[in-house]
């Protein structure tokens, strides 16, 4: 079904992302502490989901194969008939 390593990866960071954001270790981070002037809790919150966003994001550019193109750096080939004419 998920064949390919960049549909995996999407699949590990929903999974990922669900038990972030779920009860237990959501619980971890309520404390009455401060960072820089910001509460814990929804410093932390921010954090994890620009995490989980930064990591969608480079999932997305890597494509969903996981491999980049292979003639990336390659002069495109001319399409058939497009040579010179004679």
């Amino acid at each position: 079904m998920f064949e390919s390593l960049g549909a995996q990866r999407l699949v590990a960071l929903f999974v990922a992302g669900w038990l972030l954001f779920n009860f237990p270790l959501l619980q971890l981070w309520d404390r009455d502490l401060t960072v820089f002037g910001i509460p814990l809790f929804p410093a932390a919150l921010f954090l994890a989901w620009g995490a989980v966003i930064a990591a969608l994001g480079w999932i997305a550019e890597r494509g969903l194969d996981g491999e980049r193109d292979a003639g990336a750096g390659k002069a495109p080939s001319p399409a058939p008939g497009d040579g010179p004419q004679s």
